[in-house]
C-alpha cells in the first residue's frame, strides 16, 4: 500500500465512519430468475427431474423444492427418492405440476375457472398451503346458485373446511335460487334429504320445500317415483297453509297414488284443524316446528305526537326500520310482550285483553285472553295488577288455565323491577319497595324455579335501582341502566348463575331508564328508554365494549322481541 493510500485510510479512521449494512432488495428475485432459467433450459445445474403419468418431465433443484414444501423435504431426505435424479409424480397433470413448480420459483400462479379444482387437488398433495388457500378464495368468489352444490361436494371431498362451511351458509341463504338450477336436479335422494332437512334453511314458506321435492321426482319420474315417501317424510307439511294444502297438495297425483304420502297429507290437514280450534294445543314435533329463519326484531313504540302504539320491524344487519302491522284496537301503552312459535302476544296496562300477532301474516290477529308477561317453557307469568307486586300468576297456554304461585316474591312488596328468564328460571331484579312517602330502591335479586314452585334469593347487584333493562345472552344475564335517587344510570352488570355473583362491565354511552334489551346473533341491543332517543347501543361480549348506531325513528320504544323474519317482509 502506498503512502497516499495509507494516508486516506488513516483519514477515514480519524473521521470515525459508522458501519452500514447494504441490502440488495432485488438480489433474491434475481437469483430465482436465474434458477428458473436453468430449469427452462434443462440446465446441467438442475439435479431432479419430476416425471408425470404422461411422461412429461419438469426440472428442478432438490434444495429449492425441499425448502418450499414439506412434501419434497420428506421425499429428498428420508425416502429412496433422495438418491435419485428422476422421480414419478402420479395423479397430477403435467400442466398443473409445471404451474406449481413455477410458483415455487416465482411466487406467482395463474388460477382460472378451468384449472382451479386441479390446482387445489395438486397443491393439497404437494402441501403448498398458500396455493390451496388461494384456490379456496377463488372458488368462494365464484359461488353462485348454479355451482354451489358442486363446489360443496368438492370441498367436502378434499377436506376444505372453510370452503365447505361457506358453501353451506350460501346454500341456506340462497336455497330458493339453488333449487332452480340443474345441479339440484342431479343430486341423489340422500343429498336432497340432507338438504331439505336443514333446520335453519332460508325458506320463508314450507310450500317451497314441497315444490322442489315434487320437481326433483318428476325430473326422472320412472327412476325416482319410489323415493317420494322417503322425501316427503322430511317436508313439514303441517306448516303449509291450509289453502295451499287443499288447492295443490291434496290433489297432487304423485301423493294420491302413494299410501304413505296420503297419510302425511292427512296428518297435515288434521294439524290445521287443531291449529284453528286450539292454537295452544299444537303437538310439538319436528314436522310442526317452524324452521329457524333469519331473525328480526319487532319493536313497539309509543308516539306522544299521535297518541298511539306503533310497530316497526328492525333489521340489525342493515340498521333499517320498516313500519310494521297496524294496531287499531288500543291506544295505550303495552306492558307485556312474549313469544311462542310464530305468535307474539302483547299485553296492555289496565286491560284483561292482549293482542296476538301471527308474525307469518301481514296483519295481526287479535284474541281475548288473560294477561301474560314472561315466557318460560309453555307457561306465561303475570303480575297481580296491584300497585306493588308480591305475587305471580301462571297461565299455561296448553291447558288455558291460571294458577297462582304459592310463594310470594319476597317479604316486602316491590314494583318497577326488571324481569329476565335464564335457564327456565325467572329472575326479578331491583325495583322499589315501600310507599310514596318512604320509598326504598332495591338491589336485591330473586329467582323463581317453576319446577319446584319456589322463590329464593340470589346475589345482589352492586347498586340499588329500579326501571332497569334486562337481557340474556349466551347464558349470562345483563342489567342495564335504571334509576335511583341520584338519577338515571348508564352502568351495566352481568350475572352468571355458575359463578353466582354480579360483575360490572363497560358502561353504555347514554344514561337510560326503562330501556328495552334484546339479544340477537351474539350481540346485546339496548333500545330506547323513558326519554325519546334515536340511538341503539350494541354490546359485543367478545371485545367487551359498546358501540352506538343512529336509528331512523325517535320515540318512546317500550318493548322489543326477536322473531323469525316474516315471509312477506322485505326491508329496503
Amino acid at each position: 500500500m502506498s503512502m497516499e493510500e495509507m494516508d486516506s485510510v488513516q483519514q477515514l479512521k480519524s473521521n470515525q465512519c459508522k458501519s452500514i449494512n447494504y441490502k440488495n432488495s432485488s438480489h433474491k428475485d434475481r437469483v430465482f430468475e436465474v434458477l428458473q432459467s436453468f430449469r427452462n433450459e434443462n440446465d446441467i445445474f438442475c439435479d431432479i427431474m419430476l416425471q408425470t403419468d404422461d411422461g412429461i418431465i419438469v426440472y428442478g433443484h432438490k434444495y429449492i423444492l425441499a425448502s418450499a414444501t414439506p412434501y419434497f423435504k420428506a421425499m429428498f431426505s428420508k425416502f429412496c427418492e433422495s438418491k435419485k435424479d428422476r422421480v414419478n409424480i402420479t395423479k397430477v397433470d403435467s400442466t398443473i405440476l409445471k404451474l406449481l413448480i413455477d410458483y415455487i420459483y416465482t411466487g406467482e400462479i395463474m388460477i382460472t375457472q378451468e384449472n382451479v379444482e386441479f390446482v387445489l387437488v395438486a397443491a393439497d398433495l404437494l402441501q403448498l398451503d398458500y396455493v390451496k388457500q388461494a384456490c379456496v378464495e377463488f372458488l368462494q368468489k365464484q359461488l353462485d346458485p348454479s355451482n354451489c352444490l358442486g363446489i360443496k361436494l368438492f370441498a367436502d371431498l378434499h377436506n376444505c373446511i372453510e370452503l365447505l362451511s361457506n358453501c353451506e351458509v350460501f346454500i341456506k341463504k340462497q336455497f330458493l335460487e339453488v333449487v332452480k338450477c340443474d345441479e339440484f336436479l342431479s343430486l341423489s335422494s340422500e343429498e336432497v334429504i340432507k338438504l331439505i332437512s336443514i333446520n335453519d334453511i332460508g325458506v320463508p314458506l314450507e310450500e317451497k320445500i314441497y315444490e322442489c321435492v315434487i320437481k326433483w321426482v318428476k325430473h326422472e319420474f320412472n327412476r325416482r317415483k319410489h323415493l317420494l315417501p322417503n322425501l316427503m317424510e322430511h317436508v313439514r307439511l303441517p306448516l303449509i297453509s291450509k289453502e295451499y294444502l287443499v288447492e295443490n297438495v291434496v290433489n297432487e297425483p304423485l301423493l294420491k297414488n302413494d299410501p304413505k304420502c296420503k297419510e302425511y297429507v292427512f296428518e297435515a290437514l288434521h294439524f290445521q284443524v287443531i291449529k284453528s280450534v286450539k292454537p295452544f294445543s299444537i303437538p310439538e314435533t319436528i314436522w310442526s316446528k317452524p324452521r329457524q329463519l333469519p331473525k328480526i326484531v319487532l319493536v313497539l313504540s309509543w308516539s306522544k305526537l299521535e297518541k298511539k302504539l306503533i310497530t316497526n320491524w328492525y333489521d340489525p344487519a342493515t340498521n333499517q326500520f320498516q313500519l310494521g302491522p297496524e294496531i287499531t284496537n288500543f291506544n295505550q301503552f303495552p306492558i307485556g310482550f312474549v313469544v311462542k312459535d310464530e305468535f307474539v302476544y302483547v299485553m296492555y296496562r289496565g286491560s284483561r285483553t292482549f293482542e296476538m300477532f301471527d308474525t307469518s301474516l301481514k296483519s295481526p290477529c287479535m284474541v281475548r285472553k288473560p294477561d301474560l308477561l314472561i315466557g318460560c317453557d309453555t307457561k306465561k307469568y303475570s303480575d297481580s295488577h296491584k300497585d306493588f307486586l308480591n305475587t305471580v300468576d301462571i297461565f299455561n297456554l296448553n291447558t288455558q288455565k291460571w294458577q297462582t304461585v304459592s310463594e310470594k316474591i319476597s317479604k316486602s312488596e316491590r314494583r318497577k323491577f326488571g324481569v329476565g328468564v335464564l335457564n327456565n328460571l325467572i329472575y326479578t331484579v331491583g325495583g322499589l319497595s315501600g310507599r310514596s312517602n318512604d320509598l326504598t330502591y332495591l338491589k336485591s335479586v330473586e329467582c323463581y324455579d317453576p319446577s319446584l314452585d319456589k322463590w329464593y334469593p340470589v346475589a345482589e347487584m352492586s347498586i340499588e335501582r329500579c326501571n332497569v333493562g334486562v337481557g340474556v345472552l349466551n347464558g349470562i344475564m345483563y342489567v342495564v341502566g335504571g334509576v335511583d335517587k341520584l338519577g338515571i344510570h348508564k352502568c351495566v352488570e352481568a350475572y352468571s348463575p355458575s359463578d353466582g355473583f354480579w360483575t360490572p362491565i363497560a358502561n353504555m354511552h347514554l344514561c337510560r331508564e326503562n330501556p328495552v334489551v334484546v339479544a340477537l346473533d351474539g350481540l346485546l341491543y339496548v333500545i330506547g328508554g323513558n326519554t325519546e332517543s334515536n340511538s341503539i347501543e350494541i354490546y359485543n361480549p367478545k371485545i367487551k365494549s359498546w358501540s352506538m348506531k343512529t336509528i331512523s325513528i325517535s320515540c318512546h320504544i317500550s318493548r322489543t322481541v326477536v322473531v323469525n323474519r316474516p315471509p312477506h317482509l322485505i326491508i329496503n
